[in-house]
């Protein structure tokens, strides 16, 4: 997936591809996580489809809920889709920097090869 630490350094060229491609995985994570919200809110919920939208959307970002949910189940699924929005941040921004921590540390041991 990435080069070996005895390999060259990958060509600026080739490493922003590579960076867009795990920026792309991490959109995708997030809009496959944003749709499991809105299902969740709208469903669950009983709210609209902007109102769930919103909801989701706000959750997944860290803000927290906008309406005032009055089921126990759809309590329980935001208590659980929170705690998952949580666990997708950190897989995002994990997605998201790997190829830049990765040219960091090839350049690192290059240099130490020296």
């Amino acid at each position: 997936m990435f080069e070996h630490k005895s390999h060259k350094l990958l060509p600026v060229k080739h490493y922003v591809r590579r960076q867009i491609k795990y920026i792309a995985y991490a959109c995708f994570i997030i809009f496959i996580s944003l749709m499991i919200g809105v299902s969740g809110y709208y469903f669950i919920g009983h709210l609209g489809f902007v109102d769930s939208l919103l909801n989701a959307s706000m959750i997944l970002g860290g803000m927290g809920p906008v309406d005032i949910l009055t089921s126990t189940a759809s309590k329980f699924f935001a208590s659980f889709y929170a705690l998952y929005s949580g666990i997708v941040f950190l897989a995002t921004i994990a997605v998201m920097t790997a190829p830049a921590l990765h040219r960091v540390l090839h350049v690192l041991h290059l240099e130490q090869g020296k």
